[in-house]
């Protein structure tokens, strides 16, 4: 039996950093993935303000769980070494704020992907791996949409050339979206059949496969509490489920009648949204822990 960890990107609750930890606390999540505070991008932030966060968690007794980092979310026909600097310095913050994993990406191909574009992108994994293995820091990549590893078969692909069949053997980890491969038209039942081996943490993002639009998990089309089942069934380690609710706010929704919101979920502020996004998963949370109990 798996021991699933709630973690949060809770700049999705709220830009404000301090607001953001705040509404952890209410939630009672302990985790968080860092990827925006007061404005800026985690990869932006500098060495002195790295420090400050780092301050404000460890006061909060909030941990993090991973940089969410938009490395590797970048043109593969652009120069390599400007997007590397940046890289380098993400590594420096990560020694800063005690930050053991990155989320990243495997780069945005310009046209067909051959296997000129695999090479280059595997060339940069490569090398962005050996510089994170260096300071200790496991690199996590994400499926998303348009990247060289959307689908099912290359995140399989990504994740046979970078070693390992053990989460967090120190290779390259996998940050496993229900959603994103929704908007691939992957079905993400499909691509954990193929991908659960290597799953080193998930992304709790819940999506319609009819238009993609994202919806609380367990009310879409990603199988979200069949695939937690089944890692409960095949884990007895931690894994950490990072909520990320990408739900549609909608400030004019009390003005609207109900029948004109069938059809999707709509929320009127960031806060209504981000605590219905954390009590979907710990209902499937819930009725997971039940049936453990009636076995």
């Amino acid at each position: 039996m798996a021991k699933y960890i709630l973690s949060a990107f809770a700049d999705e609750a709220s830009p404000v950093f301090d607001e953001q930890l705040r509404i952890l606390k209410e939630e009672g999540i302990t985790l968080i993935e860092l990827r925006g505070a007061d404005g800026k991008n985690c990869a932006d932030l500098t060495l002195q303000e790295a420090a400050e966060l780092r301050r404000k968690l460890d006061a909060a007794g909030i941990g993090l769980s991973a940089l969410g980092s938009p490395f590797g979310k970048y043109p593969l026909a652009e120069p390599f070494e400007a997007h590397l600097q940046k890289f380098r310095h993400g590594l420096e913050l990560c020694r800063v704020l005690g930050a053991k994993r990155i989320r990243m990406f495997s780069f945005y191909p310009a046209g067909e992907i051959d296997d000129a574009a695999r090479q280059e992108v595997l060339r940069r994994l490569e090398i962005m791996l050996t510089l994170a293995e260096e300071a200790g820091v496991q690199l996590v990549h994400e499926n998303e949409k348009g990247i060289y590893g959307d689908t099912a078969e290359r995140n399989a692909d990504l994740l046979r050339h970078f070693g390992g069949s053990q989460p967090g053997s120190g290779s390259l980890g996998f940050a496993f979206d229900p959603a994103n491969f929704i908007q691939c038209g992957v079905k993400p039942i499909e691509a954990f059949d193929m991908l659960h081996e290597r799953i080193t943490y998930m992304h709790i993002k819940d999506a319609l496969m009819a238009d993609g639009a994202v919806v609380c998990a367990g009310h879409g089309d990603g199988d979200v509490p069949q695939i937690l089942r089944r890692l409960n069934a095949e884990r007895e380690d931690e894994i950490i489920l990072t909520i990320e609710p990408h739900l549609t706010i909608f400030k004019g929704l009390e003005a609207l009648q109900d029948e004109a919101l069938k059809h999707h979920e709509s929320y009127p502020d960031s806060r209504t949204a981000f605590h219905a996004a954390v009590s979907a998963l710990k209902g499937i949370l819930a009725d997971i822990e039940k049936e453990e109990k009636a076995c």
